[in-house]
């Protein structure tokens, strides 16, 4: 046999990610495979690690932000005698931290240990023994975040014992320097494809079916050629050419461990693309985003065809639950897409990465639909540190999204972060206020200081954000040997950004949120609903439970909240769109009534009305 029947490939999927979802690069990597005749076999194994710890603690690692404790835990497996902790000094040197990742894993430190050192080695055994990995002349890994070191335990052990087998790794662990400085210190990597591999993964198999040097292959490097210069493949651009996902051995691996049976597939969430790169951040790239290192065109799946796929997914896969890997979705969706999938009348139950600044008639036509969950980069509540952030929204947009997410039964995900230069304790002080006027609307998620991540602009452009120093995360180096310069392959580095705030200043802001996502523990929720009639509005207060009360406005004043209720309105906006008698400053006068009462937001001469309709869904 020869050609590409003669080069099987595996393509491998190790933790540390979810459970609950396939991996959209084994998919793709693989129909691509199979579609240029070459022979591939995915294999999620990260699903037998989970079975084996125990699903809840394995996606309690997972989802853990912070030090690198998943790559920790493989480490003295992946580098042996190499390994910079092998007797888990990590735990001592983040004991506050570690003591917190205790107890969410509902394990003490012996019980990590014991993972580290004996659960770790017997997972890799048992992989490297129960699959017949002779019968393939390829192994292909691919990493996102805290999955390189796992991978490199596996793929050491496949080079001691098949060393003719040849690896290969890539995804977002290997974009641009990252990716070279692996290859160089790292000694089971064999090859690395560096940005996207729909072309290079092909081309690279093809060049070893005819026997040529993989590494000439744009996008394509090995340790002879990791610093050669030479200009990296163009990003894909042809969206509608890639095949559909091949899921098939995830979900017969998750049945056959115990941790998906069949009746559950619907649970499953399965992952698209609708899109690749940020149509925002190519003209105003976010200052703290590290995504689309080199890959920032946005490019787009036409909407007819993306309909076809997906319904050809849920057909296969019997899950409706579809989650966009997209980092923000196509604006002209809005017209093109969602409209068709409303009146395709599927269940679909969508995730996506929107731009917060929605109008309500838009959020009404995710939630119809059948968008569940969104993020839409909400991450400040103040406009001017949003500004500062490259943001281009308001604090009134934002604040807006939430309202009508909230009313519209769609969950998101945001968060507040602060420490950009530029920063004021009184932009601390407004957020503040306002805040605690949203205790009806959905938390965050989170609140903390920005993280530094690679390919983002206060990573890249110092003289914008001159810092006393940038360095690795100080975990990486208790997880990665000396022959890997830590420099090169970090995605997040500690710093001090000059102009930055002390940490005091956000002391309140933390509380806060701390206090607002535990009132969304409670068995009833705080609320602060409306409910109108021709030239009535009763609004029930129920943010505060010590400081409830109902409102009542008739006539002009009615009219005038509920003006300013789809989108911030001017006091000459709502003169005009009501057709008042009163003057543009009695308008103003009242509008400031309400602001002062907690009922609405003002933000430069714009106003908007913070309670949400009572009567859902309309």
């Amino acid at each position: 046999m020869s050609g590409p029947q003669a080069w099987p490939v595996a393509l491998v999927n190790m933790p540390f990610v979810s459970i609950y979802r396939p991996s959209l690069q084994l998919g793709l990597l693989r129909a691509i495979a199979d579609r240029h005749g070459f022979p591939a076999t995915t294999f999620h194994l990260n699903l037998d690690f989970a079975q084996q710890i125990g699903p809840k603690l394995y996606e309690q690692l997972v989802h853990h932000r912070g030090r690198m404790f998943g790559d920790w835990l493989f480490s003295p497996a992946a580098f042996g005698a190499e390994a910079p902790d092998r007797d888990g000094a990590l735990l001592n040197r983040f004991g506050d931290e570690a003591e917190l990742l205790l107890a969410d894993l509902g394990v003490d430190r012996n019980a990590l240990l014991d993972i580290r050192n004996r659960e770790v080695p017997r997972y890799l055994d048992r992989m490297l023994d129960s699959i017949d990995w002779s019968a393939y002349r390829v192994v292909g890994f691919t990493s996102t975040f805290q999955q390189n070191v796992a991978a490199f335990a596996l793929a050491a052990r496949l080079k001691e014992r098949f060393p003719e087998l040849i690896t290969v790794f890539g995804g977002a662990n290997f974009e641009g320097d990252m990716g070279l400085g692996l290859v160089e210190g790292v000694d089971c990597i064999d090859y690395a494809i560096i940005g996207e591999g729909d072309e290079a993964f092909p081309a690279f198999l093809h060049a070893l079916a005819d026997g040529d040097d993989p590494a000439t292959t744009p996008g394509v490097v090995s340790k002879a050629t990791s610093r050669a210069a030479r200009a990296p493949r163009a990003p894909f651009s042809r969206l509608d050419e890639l095949p559909l996902p091949d899921y098939e051995e995830f979900f017969t691996r998750a049945g056959s461990v115990g941790l998906i049976p069949d009746m559950s597939r619907r649970l499953v969430y399965l992952p698209f693309e609708s899109s690749r790169g940020c149509w925002w951040g190519q003209k105003h790239h976010c200052t703290f985003c590290g995504l689309n290192g080199g890959t920032m065109a946005f490019r787009s799946k036409s909407p007819a065809l993306l309909r076809e796929q997906l319904a050809e997914l849920v057909r296969r896969y019997r899950s409706f639950m579809l989650e966009a890997v997209d980092n923000i979705a196509d604006h002209d969706y809005f017209a093109s897409f969602f409209p068709k999938i409303v009146a395709d009348r599927s269940d679909y139950q969508f995730f996506y990465e929107v731009k917060s600044n929605l109008t309500r008639d838009k959020i009404r036509l995710l939630r119809d639909a059948g968008v569940k969950r969104i993020q839409p980069g909400v991450e400040s509540l103040n406009s001017h540190i949003l500004k500062l952030m490259r943001k281009g929204v308001s604090a009134t947009q934002n604040i807006n999204l939430l309202r009508w997410a909230q009313y519209y039964g769609i969950d998101v995900g945001w968060n507040i972060i602060w420490g950009f230069p530029g920063e004021t304790e009184e932009d601390y002080q407004s957020q503040l206020s306002i805040m605690t006027q949203l205790a009806h609307l959905q938390p965050p998620t989170g609140a903390g200081r920005i993280w530094m991540e690679r390919f983002s602009p206060l990573f890249t452009d110092r003289r914008s954000f001159p810092a006393d120093f940038v360095r690795p995360e100080t975990s990486y180096g208790f997880v990665y040997p000396s022959s890997v310069d830590l420099q090169r392959v970090a995605y997040f580095f500690e710093y001090a950004l000059e102009g930055a705030l002390p940490d005091e200043v956000y002391v309140s802001t933390r509380d806060w949120v701390r206090s607002w996502q535990a009132a969304w523990k409670q068995d009833t929720r705080p609320t602060l609903n409306y409910w109108s009639a021709p030239g009535f509005v009763q609004i029930d207060d129920l943010r505060d439970v010590e400081k409830s009360g109902t409102y009542t406005f008739q006539g002009a004043l009615a009219d005038i909240y509920l003006c300013c209720s789809d989108r911030a309105m001017t006091a000459a906006g709502v003169r005009d769109a009501l057709k008042l008698n009163e003057s543009e400053d009695e308008i103003a006068e009242a509008l400031h009534e309400f602001t002062g009462r907690g009922l609405m937001f003002h933000e430069s001469g714009h106003f908007l009305s913070l309670a949400i309709p009572a009567t859902p869904g309309r």
